[in-house]
């Protein structure tokens, strides 16, 4: 199975951003231990914009993504989040090659090896 990144670019007014942060902190470990499929994500945002935001998420592949998506767990969960947002778009991505530092490449290898 092929590693998937989705991205949603988001705006959130400035006057929301606190709400918007506090809506991810409340749900941001139910979802990363209880979510299958779901490996990692992040929050960002700009600094030369403080209202356009970028939340980047890793899954073990489209298909866990976009059933989570779906499911009415996701909707009840994301709520106060997308309440905060004026603009919200998301991309898919399959994950085609990952770069990582040497020697955690080279661990990793030597862990794999019989």
């Amino acid at each position: 199975m092929t590693k998937a990144r989705v991205v949603f670019l988001i705006r959130v007014p400035q006057e929301r951003a606190d709400d918007f942060l506090a809506a991810y902190e409340k749900i941001r470990y139910e979802v990363a231990e209880g979510v299958p499929g779901h490996l990692v994500d992040q929050v960002c945002q700009s600094p030369a914009d403080p209202e356009q935001w970028l939340i980047t998420s890793e899954w073990d592949s489209v298909e866990s993504f976009e059933a989570w998506e779906r499911s009415p767990d996701h909707r009840t969960l994301v709520r106060p989040m997308r309440e905060c947002m004026s603009d919200a778009r998301s991309i898919r991505f399959d994950v085609r090659c990952e770069t990582t530092r040497r020697e955690v490449a080279d661990r990793r290898d030597l862990e794999d090896s019989p």
